[in-house]
C-alpha cells in the first residue's frame, strides 16, 4: 500500500482594513471608520473572496491564519468567527492550525476573548507599543497602559494560552529608562511571544510631517535600546528567532516564519500580498475599488511577477538572514545549483567584524549584524548577481566553444 502523498503547507492572511482612528506612525493600509454599512458590504466581499480562490487550494493543507489590519478586535468577534467558519468549511486546516488575531487592548474584552476563543482563534497579538501613557498618546494611540493589564488579563481568564504584545522604540520622547520600564512591565504581564519593533518615520505620515520638531531618538540611541532588549529577553527565556521576534521556546509565529523561510501564503482583502502557485501579486489599495472588484467581477491585482525557481535565491538571501536559522552552504548549492564560495568569503568578513556567526555550519547575522542588517543583505546580493552574471557568461562561452568544435568536427 502507497503511503498518501505529504500535502504541502499553505498560510492564509486576512486583512482587516478598519481602525478607531489613525496611529501616526502607521503607513499601512487602513481606515479610521467605524461605518457598520461599510464594514457589512466589505465581509460580503471577504466570504466572495474566500470561496472563490478555495477550489485553487484544494491540495495544500492550511496550517496557520493570520488576521491583521487595522484592528480587527475593532471589526467585531461575530466578522471574525463567520470568516474562520467559511475558512474551515471551504480549506483543508491542519488539526493544529495556527489561528491569529490582532488587537487592540481598547476594542476587546474577556467576553469578546472568550468568543474568538471558541470560534477557533487561538493565538492573539496585542497592541501595547509602549508603557508610558504619555508615548503612547503622542503617536496618537487609542488606549493606556492600563487597559493594557486589564486586556491580558481578560484573555487569562478566557482561557488565551498564546498572546503576543508588540512593542515599538525609538518613540518621540522615549529614553533607555522608559524603554526599560516598557520591557520590564510587558515581561511583568508574562507573554508567550514578543515583538520589539524600531519605529520608521514613514513619509506622508502626520509623524513624518512633524519629524522635525519631534525628540526623537537618534540612530545610536535605538541600536542601544535594541541590543540592550536582545540580552534581557535572552535572560528571561525569550529565544530571538528572528530580527525583531523573540518567543519562549516552541512558541514562534508559525505563520510569519513562512514570510521568512519563503512558504505559501494567499492574502485577502486591499494591499494583501500572497506568494502561491509560483506568483507573487498584490491587490489594489482602495477597500471600494477591491470590494466593487470582488463583488463585481473586475480586476483586484495590482501588481503580480512568476518568480521562477532559481530567481528564488535572492529571497533566500534576504528573508532567511533575518532569522537565527540564517543560511547555510549545502542548503543553498542544493537548492539552487549556484555556487556559495564567493557569499562564503564575504560571511568570513562579517565574522571579523562581530556582525555574523557560523554555527552548526549554519550562518547567520548577529544581533549587531542584525543592526546593520540591510546593508549586510544587500551586499550578498550583490555578490550574488555579480556570481550568477559571471556563471552565466561562463556557459555561454562553453556553450560558443562547443558550437565551434561541433562545425570543426
Amino acid at each position: 500500500m502507497k503511503p498518501k502523498p505529504v500535502m504541502p503547507a499553505l498560510g492564509i492572511y486576512i486583512h482587516i482594513p478598519f481602525c478607531r482612528s489613525k496611529c501616526d506612525y502607521c503607513d499601512f493600509y487602513s481606515l479610521a471608520c467605524g461605518d457598520k454599512n461599510v464594514m457589512d458590504r466589505y465581509q460580503r466581499a471577504l466570504l466572495a473572496h474566500v470561496e472563490e480562490l478555495a477550489p485553487r487550494a484544494e491540495n495544500h493543507v492550511v496550517d496557520s491564519v493570520y488576521i491583521g489590519g487595522g484592528t480587527p478586535s475593532y471589526y467585531g468577534a461575530d466578522r471574525i468567527k463567520a470568516l474562520l467558519k467559511l475558512i474551515r468549511k471551504k480549506y483543508r486546516l491542519s488539526r493544529d492550525c495556527e489561528i491569529t488575531m490582532e488587537a487592540n487592548p481598547d476594542s476587546i474584552d474577556r467576553k469578546a476573548f472568550a468568543h474568538l476563543r471558541r470560534a477557533g482563534v487561538n493565538r492573539f497579538s496585542l497592541g501595547v507599543q509602549s508603557a508610558s501613557d504619555r508615548e503612547l498618546k503622542e503617536v496618537g494611540r487609542p488606549h493606556s497602559f492600563q487597559q493594557v493589564r486589564e486586556a491580558v488579563e481578560a484573555a487569562r481568564k478566557a482561557k488565551v494560552s498564546n498572546l503576543s504584545l508588540d512593542l515599538i522604540y525609538g518613540l518621540p520622547g522615549q529614553d533607555m529608562h522608559s524603554w526599560r520600564d516598557t520591557v520590564e512591565q510587558a515581561l511583568a504581564l508574562s507573554p508567550e511571544h514578543l515583538s520589539c519593533y524600531g519605529l520608521k518615520v514613514e513619509e506622508g505620515t502626520p509623524l513624518w510631517r512633524r519629524r522635525e520638531t519631534e525628540d526623537l531618538p537618534d540612530g545610536d540611541t535605538q541600536a542601544d535600546m535594541y541590543l540592550w532588549a536582545v540580552d534581557r529577553l535572552a535572560q528571561a527565556g525569550y529565544r530571538q528567532y528572528e530580527i525583531s521576534n523573540f518567543a519562549k521556546p516552541g512558541m514562534e509565529s508559525r505563520h510569519n516564519l513562512k514570510y521568512w523561510m519563503t512558504e505559501e501564503y494567499i492574502g485577502f482583502g486591499p494591499a494583501a500580498h500572497s506568494d502561491f502557485g509560483g506568483w507573487r501579486y498584490s491587490f489594489v489599495r482602495s477597500i471600494d475599488r477591491y470590494v466593487d472588484g470582488v463583488l463585481s467581477g473586475g480586476s483586484i491585482v495590482a501588481e503580480s511577477e512568476q518568480i521562477p525557481h532559481r530567481g528564488r535565491s535572492a529571497e533566500y538571501l534576504m528573508l532567511r538572514l533575518r532569522t537565527s536559522r540564517g543560511v547555510e552552504e549545502a542548503e543553498y548549492r542544493r537548492e539552487f545549483q549556484m555556487n556559495f564560495d564567493p557569499l562564503a568569503v564575504r560571511l568570513k568578513e562579517y565574522w571579523k567584524q562581530g556582525w555574523a556567526e557560523q554555527v552548526e555550519g549554519r550562518w547567520r547575522l548577529t544581533p549587531k549584524g542584525f543592526l546593520v542588517s540591510n546593508q549586510l543583505i544587500g551586499e550578498l546580493m550583490d555578490i550574488q548577481e555579480a556570481a550568477t552574471l559571471e556563471g552565466t557568461l561562463e556557459y555561454t562561452q562553453k556553450l560558443e566553444r562547443r558550437r565551434t568544435d561541433l562545425r570543426k568536427e
